[in-house]
């Protein structure tokens, strides 16, 4: 029976193409500019490394300015001193930790002919890379005596390994950067998560760095700082090394913790390592360490902007406009297909089976809604990559859940559009619209 009710829907609308089509079409535009959006927030809110992300704590101690809070929300820094990370690090209380930041240099490729150029680099330590689960193509990571003795090695994100060793395996190949010549211990697979986690402060959907290599080696080569430097009062020192043991944050600090006891102990050893720095005049606030898994940092660094929830109501407010012209339409419709409603029912249709007939039609024209609505989701998608540049790169494709949830939204709501017309066509009395002809 519905097999034959899906029919009668599909005759019903190649009977009418251009109401059909309105219908569609109303449909269609209103799930393309929701789905647009949904698809932004959904990528800008995903969790991007979900086996593990409850274990990975991001950590801020409040090194503050005595006399004023480094946010009106009463948070810590977003960011570690040189001498805070370099000390919590040494510690090694946290089952894996990574201190970073991000800096630049020159690279001087071996090929004579080819012109050098600037790369950015990741300075880190070598659980980076078994803590956020970093694929390798080739070699690994740099070992911990590596990072211990301050050895010149550098692992490759696939990109760079692409562009200056034609993407052949270059471990054990030598790279001058930055005027020092470094081994190269490893060449990532692909590797992009979305947000960029890891450091948010240089942008949560900036491409993942050309290079990355030890932390350790900032000092001795006297590695420049890039992203974002906050002080609240002037270096002590002049030069490079007064830079690096003032009170300017520069720095990010994560680390992997397995269990609830594990991050109460690390909170301990925080509060413990705070308290042993109040003795040697430093952090003058209060206490006030802070842990953030991988999503409430997320949150806390507000990597959804209210912009993109705005629109997102705005999206929602859209489509309800364009069910109303459709609920519009189908009244037009169903009322103008009185009589042959009449004569089912004169023969013997039910109310229950004119419902169903009609409800079906509402969902055809629904799902063929929904199909335009991708269509017009990817070109909208494409517009907001175009109009914000790489910034969105990362955050203008569809995936399976995707598509399923445009098809289900245009069907569920073609559905809720003709529920009202639907209920008016059952009421269609068969005597009266039989003598009417």
């Amino acid at each position: 029976m519905i097999s034959y009710y899906m029919k009668l829907a599909l005759l019903s609308l190649r009977r009418n193409p251009l109401l059909s089509g309105l219908m569609v079409l109303a449909i269609g535009l209103g799930v393309g500019a929701c789905m647009t959006i949904i698809t932004v927030n959904y990528l800008m809110s995903a969790d991007p490394i979900p086996q593990k992300s409850g274990q990975l704590f991001y950590v801020q101690v409040d090194s503050w300015d005595p006399h004023d809070t480094r946010d009106e929300r009463n948070l810590p820094p977003d960011q570690l001193t040189w001498t805070d990370a370099t000390n919590l690090m040494a510690a090694k209380r946290a089952y894996r930790q990574a201190a970073m930041a991000s800096s630049g240099g020159v690279v001087e490729p071996a090929d004579a002919d080819a012109k050098p150029f600037n790369a950015s680099i990741r300075l880190t330590y070598q659980d980076f890379f078994s803590m956020f689960e970093v694929p390798f193509l080739y070699g690994s990571p740099w070992s911990a005596e590596d990072d211990a003795n301050e050895r010149q090695v550098v692992v490759l994100s696939k990109a760079m390994n692409d562009k200056i060793f034609g993407g052949s395996d270059s471990t054990g190949q030598t790279l001058r950067i930055a005027g020092t010549l470094f081994t190269v211990a490893g060449v990532l697979d692909h590797w992009q998560p979305v947000p960029r986690f890891y450091d948010l402060t240089t942008g949560a959907f900036n491409t993942t760095e050309d290079l990355f290599m030890p932390l350790s080696l900032k000092m001795p080569l006297e590695l420049n700082s890039s992203g974002n430097v906050n002080c609240w009062k002037e270096p002590e020192e002049p030069g490079f090394k007064g830079f690096l043991l003032s009170e300017c944050v520069n720095f990010q600090m994560w680390v992997e913790l397995p269990d609830a006891d594990a991050k109460a102990d690390y909170m301990a050893f925080l509060d413990n390592y705070v308290n042993a720095q109040k003795e040697l005049g430093r952090f003058p606030r209060p206490l006030n360490n802070r842990l953030s898994d991988v999503m409430q940092w997320m949150e806390i660094e507000e990597v959804v902007a209210d912009d993109a929830r705005i629109m997102l109501w705005l999206s929602f407010m859209f489509l309800a406009v364009c069910l109303l012209n459709t609920i519009a339409l189908l009244l037009a419709k169903f009322s103008a297909k009185a009589p042959e409603i009449g004569l089912r029912r004169a023969i013997g249709a039910s109310r229950g089976d004119v419902f169903t007939q009609h409800l079906l039609e509402a969902g055809s024209i629904g799902l063929l809604g929904g199909l335009l609505g991708l269509m017009l989701a990817l070109l909208g998608l494409q517009g907001v990559g175009a109009l914000y540049g790489e910034f969105a790169d990362n955050l203008t494709s569809l995936d399976v859940p995707l598509v399923l949830l445009a098809l289900l939204l245009a069907l569920v709501a073609s559905l809720l559009a003709g529920l009202y017309p639907t209920w008016r066509a059952c009421q269609v009395n068969p005597s009266q619209q039989l003598k009417s002809q």
